[in-house]
């Protein structure tokens, strides 16, 4: 997915540091992203979800907050409300760019940050939270001993997560006046809470009182066994997942014409991370599924094989083209079923090959059900060798390969 590294001014004019994720085609939506306490837009949970996003046509905005990352400013002189501003502040830079956010999704502290902050984003249709606190002065707890040095001399040293940080008396007096009841009461956008039950940083209480605070529609989702921060890929994956299917249904994207040529649009396949195998893959806004390798080949198996998705395709062209076939019969078919199997096999066991060299071969057995005459049956097994899948595979496909390179 191309990327570009843009700055905005923060809410008190410091400069941002942002990565805007874009998807290879048309821009159908905009999403805002506010990462954890602390953390950084690059965090894992970040990168992905705004990789799924991007795959299905969003636009997502990931920042730094004011004094992280590679953002300009002091932490020290942060507060929450201050980070709601930043927020804001980003909003109002993807406007400028015509893309107002539709969508908003914070992590941890981030998603208190976007339930407070969707009453000044009045584009923004949908709110996810990921591990989100209802009460954002929980932050306090992280500081173990420190408050009363922060009291003493406003504002000390702490260590998150194996990093100092400097925090002000301000950032304390902020965070424990603020209450997101109200906003979240009040916040007119779906949303989607997504929380682990075994999350010790921040517990499941959290995610109850946010859901029930807020008016419908509304969505939870747990997310089991992971850890706050979402540091197992496959965790933070599933995450992604569920918050793309869940904002199609919320989120409105301008779909555009599809290509000239290609009918039924085109199929962009991107890689989920350079260390593996698995793929994303993305057929306009609505259809997306994953592909990847077996274990034993060095994949995750949390998709189909390349060769499964050209079975998967076989066997679904082969049932579709009978229930056609039989429908416009008339004929009393109540169910088909197709089994697809693949292998290697050499060209000379094939009918009419003389060659040495291997081939592929597509096992298929058909499964009709209803009150069908043996003449009907012979028919419909005849008319499955007339599905364009088969077809293809039969006779063979040009593939006309070219490279794009990417100008940003």
């Amino acid at each position: 997915m191309p990327t570009e590294r843009v700055t905005f001014p923060g809410h008190g004019g410091d400069q941002l540091a942002a990565r805007l994720d874009l998807p290879d085609g048309p821009v159908l939506a905009t999403a805002l992203f506010a990462h954890c306490f602390t953390c950084s837009k690059d965090i894992l949970a970040a990168r992905r979800i705004a990789g799924r996003l991007a795959a299905m046509g969003f636009a997502v905005l990931r920042f730094d907050f004011t004094g992280l990352g590679h953002s300009g400013g002091e932490f020290a002189n942060t507060t929450f409300t201050s980070n709601v501003a930043d927020l804001e502040a980003a909003a109002r830079y993807l406007d400028g760019r015509g893309m107002a956010p539709s969508l908003l999704i914070g992590h941890s502290l981030g998603g208190a940050a976007v339930l407070k902050a969707r009453a000044g984003i009045p584009s923004a249709r949908a709110v996810v939270t990921i591990g989100a606190p209802f009460d954002p002065s929980r932050t306090l707890e992280n500081f173990g001993e420190a408050l009363p040095d922060i009291a003493r001399d406003g504002q000390a040293r702490v260590t998150l997560a194996g990093r100092p940080f400097t925090i002000g008396q301000d950032f304390v007096e902020d965070v424990s006046a603020t209450r997101l009841e109200p906003a979240i009461a009040h916040l007119h956008a779906a949303l989607l809470v997504l929380h682990a039950p075994l999350d010790e940083t921040v517990g499941i209480d959290n995610a109850t009182r946010i859901f029930v605070a807020a008016k419908h529609p509304k969505s939870f989702v747990t997310l089991d066994d992971a850890d706050h921060l979402l540091d197992d890929p496959a965790d933070a994956d599933y995450a992604a997942a569920v918050i793309a299917a869940w904002c199609s249904r919320y989120v409105p994207m301008d779909r555009p014409a599809p290509p000239p040529g290609a009918p039924e649009g085109v199929v962009r396949v991107s890689e989920v991370s350079p260390d593996g195998f698995l793929q994303d893959i993305q057929s306009g806004p609505d259809h997306h599924l994953q592909a990847d390798e077996p274990k034993d080949a060095g994949g995750t198996d949390r998709g189909l094989s390349p060769y499964g998705l050209i079975a998967a395709g076989l066997g679904a062209c082969t049932s579709m083209t009978i229930r056609m076939y039989a429908r416009r019969k008339g004929w009393p078919l109540t169910h088909v079923s197709v089994d697809i199997s693949h292998e290697k096999i050499h060209a000379q066991d094939a009918q009419g090959a003389e060659t040495g060299q291997k081939i592929d071969r597509f096992d298929r057995k058909i499964r009709l059900t209803g009150d069908l005459t043996d003449d009907q049956r012979a028919s419909l097994l005849s008319i499955a060798d007339r599905c364009p899948v088969h077809r293809t595979l039969e006779h063979g496909a040009q593939v006309v390969t070219t490279e794009v390179i990417d100008t940003a």
